[in-house]
């Protein structure tokens, strides 16, 4: 008796292992990997989010990943009772898998993320982050996945492109920490995990830019979840499947796998719209309650037409020269937040997420030939190609950018200025910070916060009438 039930035992054990061989190396098998990118505390999208992430579970193996830039962007996130907390908890609940870390992660500080990285429920992996300090535990650098028989390693980086090879921010927030190249730094984790998975995946916000580089040198990768640049991205290069679905979760990328055993059968990428979603009531009522809060939603003025871009800057240097009294006033792209604003009605809470960067003023002397020389300078800046060629720096006196056949910036004409003359200059203090190519004389901060001068303009002026034209140009000589 005891050698015919050890016999079935056996047997047992013989056809559960023929099953999982089967499974591992012969079965056909499906995964989506569902993606966001640069949310910006955008939790608004969340119940539809949490619609396709339901509806997509339901159907087929689901993963959630993001790569990177969680908050920065609602007030009613970043200044909650709990800062940047609401996302998280939201993220965590919707069952997000694995992330990287932006930028944006630093802007509270280090000690800051560390704590927030404790209360994650997901992985958070970051190959070219090394940490020398105690308040921010240094992330590991990749993490592998055993989902319905399939191996899947995700690695993640970010950028060092920015500013003084590290991210952009205030210098404070990265001591103790390096980046070391994140090119370099994904081909060697590719080259170390790829034999331990079947599908080797990057977290990458370096730029989608920065990732077709290294799709062209490196073909480990199957695919690269891009970031930072807030593009829409679909594409080949090479072997390897490059998305990226925007920012604010307007979109989310969608990558179907499906596998013949070991090897990867076909990858498909869409950008899918979340807008076409109905949303979820759990996360309806959460959001509705984060914009219970009277301070936010006050309402300050109004716009007499819906701004975008260059009308807000416009609004915003304008308000800056009226508060501060300046000849010149200057302010960098990347700091306006909306495009559009949310509605013509502007509240509190708008205005803290046009300008969630707590930004102060700088005031200066500069002539013409050194307003010229900054200009130039950062639009063929080589170490920042995120902000590069392009009209990056609006000010309320109007100039053209002039490039040669190699679009390049050659000079700068500007409307209305004597070369001869000083001009009193402000700036916001990112911009004097991290701005090459400036000189200039009697700098001065000027302590007062730039939503300050923003919500007083409003309030003395509104409604604000601005145009959506840009009064900066390029043009080829």
């Amino acid at each position: 008796m005891i050698k015919k039930i050890s016999l079935f035992i056996a047997i047992v054990f013989a056809v559960v292992g023929v099953v999982k061989v089967w499974e591992r190396y012969v079965a056909e098998k499906s995964l989506v990997i569902i993606s966001t990118s640069d949310i910006h505390a955008k939790v608004e999208n969340f119940p539809q989010l949490a619609t396709a992430v339901k509806l997509s579970q339901d159907t087929v193996l689901t993963m959630l990943v993001d790569a990177g830039d969680r908050w920065t962007g609602n007030a009613y996130v970043d200044m909650a009772k709990e800062p940047r907390r609401p996302v998280i908890d939201m993220m965590n609940e919707m069952g997000y898998d694995v992330a990287t870390l932006g930028n944006h992660e630093f802007d509270d500080g280090q000690a800051f993320l560390g704590h927030i990285n404790s209360i994650t429920d997901f992985d958070i992996v970051c190959a070219n982050c090394l940490s020398d300090t105690i308040t921010f535990p240094q992330p590991p650098a990749y993490k592998i996945y055993t989902r319905g028989g399939i191996k899947i390693g995700f690695v993640g980086v970010i950028t060092n492109y920015d500013r003084n090879n590290r991210p952009a921010g205030k210098e404070e927030s990265y001591v103790g920490l390096r980046f070391p190249d994140p090119q370099q730094v994904a081909m060697e984790q590719a080259e170390e995990i790829r034999g331990k998975c079947d599908v080797l995946v990057l977290l990458s916000h370096m730029g989608d830019d920065m990732d077709h580089q290294l799709a062209q040198k490196c073909d480990a990768y199957d695919m690269i979840v891009c970031g930072h640049t807030h593009n829409l991205v679909d594409t080949l290069v090479n072997r390897t499947l490059l998305g990226q679905s925007g920012n604010n979760c307007k979109r989310v990328g969608v990558t179907y796998v499906k596998m013949k055993g070991t090897k990867i059968k076909e990858l498909k990428y869409d950008i899918v719209e979340l807008k076409d979603y109905a949303p979820d009531p759990f996360f309806a009522e959460w959001v509705e309650r984060l914009h219970d809060n009277e301070a936010l939603a006050t309402p300050v003025g109004e716009s007499r037409e819906l701004l975008y871009r260059a009308g807000l800057a416009a609004w915003e240097v304008d308000a800056v020269k009226r508060a501060l009294g300046v000849d010149i006033a200057l302010y960098h792209r990347g700091g306006i937040r909306f495009n559009p604003m949310p509605s013509t009605q502007i509240s509190v809470g708008d205005i803290y997420g046009l300008e969630p960067f707590s930004s102060t003023i700088y005031t200066m002397t500069m002539t013409p030939a050194q307003l010229r020389q900054m200009i130039i300078t950062k639009y063929n800046d080589t170490e920042n190609p995120k902000e590069s060629h392009s009209l990056d720096i609006y000010s309320n006196i109007p100039y053209t950018i002039y490039t040669d056949t190699a679009g390049e910036a050659v000079d700068v004409e500007f409307v209305g200025l004597n070369e001869e003359e000083k001009y009193s200059v402000a700036m916001g203090d990112y911009m004097y910070a991290n701005y090459k190519g400036i000189e200039a004389e009697n700098v001065a901060t000027e302590g007062i916060l730039l939503t300050d001068i923003l919500l007083n303009d409003l309030r003395a002026n509104s409604p604000i009438d601005y145009s959506n034209e840009p009064v900066q140009k390029i043009e080829k000589r």
